[in-house]
């Protein structure tokens, strides 16, 4: 597979897998991202912790600092939004999945999880350049994240819980 045909099969899935959170970026955006070449990789700003880490990455992208997000992950990463998981193998990947998040999003809540994954729980915002949260915002995600030697190396989207205490019967 071409690496244009890869990141349209990226572009795609992500968009699909926010349709939840209001429409992504349009096509002018995926034609953009495949023309653009990879920057060298840049050291990611400190954090010092997984949380911290991702509540740095969040803090970024909700900012509309697209480029400061995209220095938060490894390359290769995995991400996943709904859909299967897609490994972004070049910096250009990584940033174009940055772009096409519609919302921003503020850490509300952390947990640990196995394998050396966080859950974490944003509240979804408005950001700049995001094409628009719409109905997204307000609203609650969680996303898995590992975080490796200060960088993202997996983004899976996971289910939402429902508000209140769950109960069995």
């Amino acid at each position: 597979m071409t690496q244009r045909a890869w990141l349209a099969a990226v572009a795609l899935g992500v968009v699909a897998g926010l349709a939840g959170c209001g429409a992504g970026r349009g096509s002018q955006a995926a034609s953009t991202a495949v023309r653009r070449t990879t920057a060298p990789a840049q050291r990611p700003p400190a954090a010092t912790t997984p949380t911290l880490v991702v509540r740095a990455w969040a803090d970024a992208l909700r900012r509309g600092d697209v480029q400061a997000a995209t220095r938060y992950f490894a390359v290769p990463s995995r991400v996943a939004n709904g859909g299967p998981p897609v490994r972004l193998r070049t910096r250009g990947a990584v940033r174009f999945f940055n772009e096409t998040l519609p919302c921003g999003a503020k850490v509300i809540a952390s947990e640990p999880a196995t394998h050396g994954f966080i859950i974490v729980t944003f509240v979804l915002t408005e950001r700049p350049g995001g094409g628009g949260c719409g109905s997204g915002a307000g609203q609650t995600a969680r996303t898995a994240f590992r975080v490796r030697h200060g960088r993202i190396t997996d983004w899976l989207r996971v289910q939402d819980l429902p508000p209140g205490p769950v109960t069995s019967t």
